[in-house]
């Protein structure tokens, strides 16, 4: 008797559906929304509450973690107590988070909170995008190469319009951050101070809101990300930094004035990557995914894929049936239509060059590293930038000091 083969011999993997991507929440619950509703409660001029959770209070403080998932939250309570009971309390008490936005990733989210605006609008796209007047790769963390930032993003800060109307607005971080293009464009207005520990931070953000009748506060901690970046959301690093946070938390809680409103958030969340050539596909290795590649721009979970003029098709379809089973693969169109940098018909003209021919964004636990060009990035055991839970939801947790 013939062999006759099995139906599932045959089958392809099935590409994921685009429409199943969880598109942030942008206008109603996404950190781009957050400045602007604080500002709003405050009567600044010019801006909307569109957190509609919110209650106005007449001194805000946002303390920004910066890794620091809803997931990785919810997953670790005997490390997070004091976070863990302010579950309930996120996003105006209905105990939801807030979606980051797309990318998940510091530069896109920072600019985001301080702007108001979405990635589509104020053009920080991702890690590493195409810089459309030169045609190179522009990373957008750490400005390299340069290019003037009022040029790249030449919105106002909400802390500039904040400062405007006399509110009394400063922000608290690390000494390194006061004089970056990205804090620049994205964080500036008012008074910048620096201190290097965080319990140094906490208690001058303490100070900075007593300091006027109406205050709006902004602190940052980063070391959280680097332990899982280095060691992985589930290393004892991580978990003992997650301790420390806690702390910070609470001690910063524990000092409010009257008349304060705090919420606790994060840039983004993070999952682990396995070290394997199935979790990891290395772009610099594979001559099918480098065909009519110009550029691979973003980072491993969400990528920027810049082709060769006039290949912009043969690589879509070619990134499609390559990776489409463990990777939403759009092209720009379709990304900007399904709204994943903002709300569809929004982005800005001069965005659109910044934005990959070809987007991919992790399903899976995988990444596309770029051991070549990227070593050190392709070396890390957490990473982030998709639209999965653990990278996407972020929390809104409040503590009110009446």
């Amino acid at each position: 008797m013939a062999y006759t083969p099995a139906h599932s011999d045959w089958d392809e993997p099935e590409l994921l559906d685009l429409g199943t991507a969880p598109v942030p929440e942008y206008g109603a619950g996404s950190l781009a929304d957050l400045l602007p509703t604080l500002a709003a409660g405050q009567g600044v001029p010019g801006l909307s509450a569109t957190l509609t959770e919110l209650t106005p209070a007449d001194r805000n403080c946002v303390f920004l973690i910066d890794g620091l998932g809803w997931e990785q939250i919810k997953a670790h309570p005997a490390e997070a107590p004091f976070l863990t009971s302010l579950l309930p309390s996120s996003r105006g008490g209905t105990g939801r988070p807030i979606t980051a936005g797309f990318p998940a990733t510091t530069a896109t989210s920072l600019a985001s909170v301080g702007t108001g605006l979405p990635p589509a609008r104020h053009g920080l796209p991702g890690y590493a995008a195409r810089n459309p007047a030169t045609g190179e790769l522009m990373n957008q963390l750490r400005w390299y190469p340069w290019t003037v930032p009022a040029v790249w993003q030449p919105y106002p800060t909400v802390f500039s319009l904040a400062d405007a109307a006399g509110v009394a607005t400063a922000q608290v971080s690390s000494p390194a951050f006061e004089t970056t293009p990205l804090t620049k464009i994205a964080l500036s207005g008012g008074t910048f101070h620096g201190r290097m520990s965080g319990e140094e931070r906490v208690d001058l953000a303490a100070d900075r809101l007593a300091a006027g009748d109406r205050s709006l506060v902004y602190t940052y901690y980063s070391e959280l990300d680097g332990a899982g970046h280095r060691h992985g959301v589930d290393s004892d690093l991580w978990r003992g930094q997650l301790m420390y946070v806690d702390r910070l938390v609470q001690r910063l809680a524990e000092q409010l004035p009257p008349r304060t409103a705090l919420y606790v958030t994060a840039d983004h969340g993070m999952v682990d990557i396995p070290f394997d050539e199935d979790a990891r596909i290395d772009f610099d290795e594979d001559w099918e995914l480098r065909a009519g590649v110009a550029l691979l721009g973003g980072e491993g979970r969400a990528r920027h894929v810049y082709a060769v003029p006039g290949a912009e098709a043969d690589v879509l379809t070619v990134w499609r049936e390559v990776l489409g089973d463990r990777f939403w693969v759009a092209s720009r169109e379709e990304a900007l239509e399904l709204g994943w940098f903002g709300p569809p018909g929004e982005c800005d003209e001069r965005v659109l060059g910044r934005i990959g021919d070809v987007i991919a964004a992790a399903h899976a636990d995988v990444a596309i590293t770029a051991s070549v060009n990227e070593p050190n990035e392709s070396a890390l055991t957490g990473m982030h930038g998709s639209m999965t839970p653990a990278e996407q939801l972020v929390p809104l947790l409040e503590v009110r000091c009446p």
